[in-house]
């Protein structure tokens, strides 16, 4: 593609010349891909919150417990299974893809670069692609993961796990994560995406595709224990998510390690508190 060519559309239609000159712009599509996919999962949640007549606060406690109650009682309903998989992604989706748009826009910048040079490019929408294909991975493992806790009766009123003793420890092994080797392997690799894009830099639709898992690979690499912390609060918290969403974003965007560890204190801290808490409920009470 030329430079010419990139910006000559004056002989089409102004309508469709307007689309050809949006289409020209890879960090426009960038922007697009991660503000449209972000604002479907929380659409979907909206819908869910309407559909049932119940707030926000209210959703985690009666909508998602009455929709997995089937399953919790053994009633394994396919309609039900998709349902609560559909969730997954949707949470997933708006809570990973703002922490993943410095990747996708550096992406966008290279391409951009490329495209004025006249060099041939492929549409952020293949990376995107790649980096929601390895979520919606992971939102399958969840949803088989929440199915099987739920079988085991280790999920309460809430859809959280039951017992101080269990979401202490996942809050413990979160916070413990974020001083371990590999986490801030994979957070190097999220906040310095130029190097990957430059050394691996392809033209085809399914090499940008691998970069895009890949990079989503990395991601998960980096915030997997984050997102186990969902099921000591309750699935679909949405406090909790909007909490979660933000540090994850706030730390791929060069925080530092300081930040990092200090995420990881506080995470240390809440489980520590859990299971201390969870100990003195069953400590006898003396009267006097």
């Amino acid at each position: 593609m030329r430079d010419n060519a990139r910006n000559d559309f004056a002989h089409l239609p102004t309508a469709v010349g307007r689309l050809g000159h949006a289409l020209g712009r890879p960090k426009a599509l960038a922007a697009l891909c991660v503000i449209v996919l972000a604002a479907l999962g929380w659409l979907y949640l909206a819908l869910m919150l309407a559909r049932s007549g119940v707030s926000i606060i209210e959703f985690g406690q009666d909508t998602l417990q009455e929709l997995c109650r089937p399953i919790a009682d053994g009633s394994w309903s396919a309609s039900g299974i998709a349902l609560i998989g559909s969730m997954w992604v949707a949470m997933t989706l708006m809570m990973m893809l703002p922490s993943a748009a410095p990747m996708i826009l550096t992406y966008a910048e290279i391409a951009e670069t490329a495209a004025r040079k006249g060099e041939q490019i492929i549409s952020p929408f293949a990376l995107v692609a790649g980096y929601s294909a390895v979520w919606v991975g992971f939102s399958i493992v969840a949803t088989i993961t929440q199915i099987v806790i739920m079988q085991a009766a280790l999920l309460d009123a809430n859809m959280a796990m039951t017992g101080g003793l269990f979401s202490g420890a996942i809050f413990t092994g979160a916070g413990a994560y974020q001083f371990s080797s590999l986490k801030h392997a994979c957070l190097n690799r999220c906040q310095h995406p130029f190097p990957f894009f430059f050394t691996n830099w392809t033209t085809t639709r399914s090499g940008v595709f691998r970069l895009g898992i890949k990079q989503g690979l990395y991601c998960l690499g980096c915030c997997w224990a984050m997102m186990s912390v969902i099921f000591a609060v309750g699935v679909m918290n949405v406090i909790w998510m909007v909490g979660l969403g933000i540090i994850m974003t706030i730390e791929k965007m060069l925080a530092g390690r300081r930040f990092t560890h200090a995420v990881g204190v506080g995470l240390i801290a809440v489980g520590v508190g859990w299971v201390v808490m969870s100990f003195a409920s069953h400590w006898p009470v003396r009267t006097v």
